[in-house]
């Protein structure tokens, strides 16, 4: 498959100021974005629309401030295209075309911004800057080293189905079964779970991802369950056995 070809917001190298400003500033950055687009309309329709507008043109200058392409903008944009249309003409029809704008320009600008943290900032940043965001729920049994597995799993599986995808398409269209269902998902199916039955076998062979191993002792076919507590092992206190009526150490 040549899923791994596609990147699903790939880094960019580069030396600008948004590339050298910390994790946890670039977050910021974005959480400002989301609430701005998405609690200005509370104050008023008008106002929402000026506010979202306004974040929609810094978000787009933040964009090329960081070196990235028209390319990268417009690829952004059309891979959400149809939904945009869907939900912009829904909201104007029932709200006009105010809302309908402040609705879309509110999505694309959150989109956006997050597209330029990821842009700017390596993978393993984000992974390590995830596995810190949880670190505080490790008292209540969260993995942080589990959980940033499991985001960096996520995100190489993602270009994978969407190379199947893409490669199982091509494939039905060369045969003339561009129009068969079962010819386009199938396939995807079989080999996503392939690929998925790999990754895991490859884990368990690193030994990644698997639980910490309780302190008990393996119990034995045929023993008691007398004799085999007492194949626990030694927890720092000395141990007695009982030979003829003596204690041997």
């Amino acid at each position: 498959m040549r899923g791994h070809a596609f990147m699903v917001a790939g880094y960019v190298r580069g030396s600008s100021v948004i590339h050298r400003m910390p994790l946890a500033a670039k977050a910021v950055l974005l959480l400002a974005v989301a609430v701005l687009c998405l609690a200005s309309p509370m104050i008023s329709t008008l106002v929402g629309a000026w506010i979202t507008t306004a974040t929609l043109v810094a978000v787009t200058a933040a964009h090329f401030v960081a070196g990235l392409s028209w390319q990268r903008l417009w690829r952004a944009i059309r891979m959400m295209l149809v939904f945009l249309v869907l939900i912009g003409g829904y909201q104007w029809w029932q709200h006009g075309p105010v809302v309908a704008w402040q609705v879309v320009a509110a999505i694309v600008a959150t989109v956006l911004a997050s597209n330029i943290l990821t842009a700017t900032t390596p993978v393993d940043e984000l992974l390590d800057g995830l596995s810190a965001l949880v670190q505080p729920l490790q008292r209540f049994g969260a993995d942080p080293e589990r959980f940033s597995l499991t985001v960096a799993l996520m995100l190489r599986s993602i270009p994978f189905v969407i190379g199947a995808f893409a490669d199982v398409r091509d494939a039905a269209r060369a045969r003339g079964l561009e129009r068969n269902l079962l010819a386009r998902s199938l396939p995807v199916v079989i080999a996503t779970v392939a690929y998925a039955r790999a990754t895991g076998e490859a884990l368990a062979a690193r030994g990644l991802g698997d639980p910490e191993p309780f302190d008990v002792a393996p119990h034995t076919p045929g023993l008691p369950a007398s004799e085999h507590n007492s194949l626990k092992p030694n927890t720092g206190k000395p141990n007695t056995l009982k030979h003829d009526g003596e204690s041997l150490p």
